[in-house]
């Protein structure tokens, strides 16, 4: 497989990921701010912002911070990479590079969902912008289906490997920004809000379910920071990321005979995970310990370049 190629397909599951998961977080956001019986407001669109590390470029539109301007700036504004329609558009391109090597079906997912955006200027109301992101997830997960469905070759290894590198990323970042900036000033832990904002946190990541079944006892940020981190049941947590991660890579080994750094990173980075409990991570300091899981997953991601010469 051609150099540009395996990029294309490692950068398309990169985007379909991400804009799955932006989607997600609109859409968690909506529900936060309006449904909580003390709508979070403010705090809970700032946090959505950092969750995309696009606190920045949204300061730079000169607007409030609320729901109309920054669900608008998520999902239409093309003009950074922590939108839906960018990361669509990024998606879209790609997947346009490899055509041929995609199904017709996946080919669809993405094209439906890029057509969702064509000549739109607002995103609505919080209805309308609600339909639009459950829109996008039906979109993104018909792509995943129909990965799951291809042919079990470099094609589907390249972009699966894209998309728990970016998995892993989102995850972490959304732990991160709870644990430090969501809960407004002078709300107690363990209170409504506080409650709810946890509930989100599960929300975004599918694992409400998940949650109840692993762990008997109610709602518990400790539990929570477990299930995201060291539980490899969850598929969206970072241990199942760096599980798939090691997979792929030896998948790719195998039938490319390219081996090299980015292989030891990830079995390094998953055989400590084995041994992570999420008490000692809390312990030791939450927030530094997904500061150096993204800046590894980082150099994971730039080693994977080197190694398969994306260029």
């Amino acid at each position: 497989m051609l150099a540009r190629t395996a990029s294309s397909l490692y950068w398309l599951g990169r985007y379909v990921e991400r804009a799955d998961f932006i989607a997600r977080l609109v859409e968690a956001t909506i529900r936060l701010d309006a449904l909580s019986p003390r709508p979070a407001g403010r705090v809970a669109w700032e946090s959505a912002l950092a969750v995309t590390d696009t606190v920045a470029a949204f300061a730079k539109t000169g607007e409030e911070v609320g729901q109309d301007a920054v669900a608008r700036f998520l999902t239409l504004d093309a003009t950074h990479s922590g939108s839906l329609v960018r990361s669509l558009d990024m998606a879209r391109n790609n997947a346009r590079a490899v055509r041929t090597a995609l199904t017709r079906e996946a080919w669809t997912g993405i094209n439906q969902a890029w057509l969702l955006f064509q000549n739109r200027a607002m995103p609505g109301g919080a209805a309308a912008t609600l339909a639009l992101t459950e829109a996008v997830k039906t979109a993104t997960r018909g792509f995943e289906g129909a990965i799951h469905r291809m042919l079990r070759n470099q094609t589907t290894w390249f972009i699966r490997l894209g998309q728990a590198v970016e998995r892993a990323d989102n995850t972490a970042r959304l732990l991160d920004v709870k644990y430090h900036i969501l809960l407004p000033a002078g709300e107690p832990v363990g209170g409504v809000v506080d409650r709810d904002q946890w509930t989100t946190i599960l929300q975004t990541v599918s694992a409400v379910t998940a949650y109840r079944w692993l762990y008997s006892e109610g709602l518990q940020p400790a539990n929570v920071i477990d299930l995201l981190i060291a539980r490899a049941e969850l598929p969206r947590s970072l241990a199942a990321s760096a599980e798939e991660t090691v997979e792929i890579l030896d998948l790719l080994a195998r039938r490319t005979g390219l081996h090299g750094e980015a292989d030891q990173m990830a079995r390094d980075r998953h055989a400590r995970m084995l041994k992570t409990h999420s008490k000692a991570v809390i312990a030791g300091g939450l927030h530094q310990y997904l500061e150096r899981f993204l800046a590894e997953n980082d150099e994971l991601h730039f080693a994977i370049a080197g190694q398969f010469r994306f260029g």
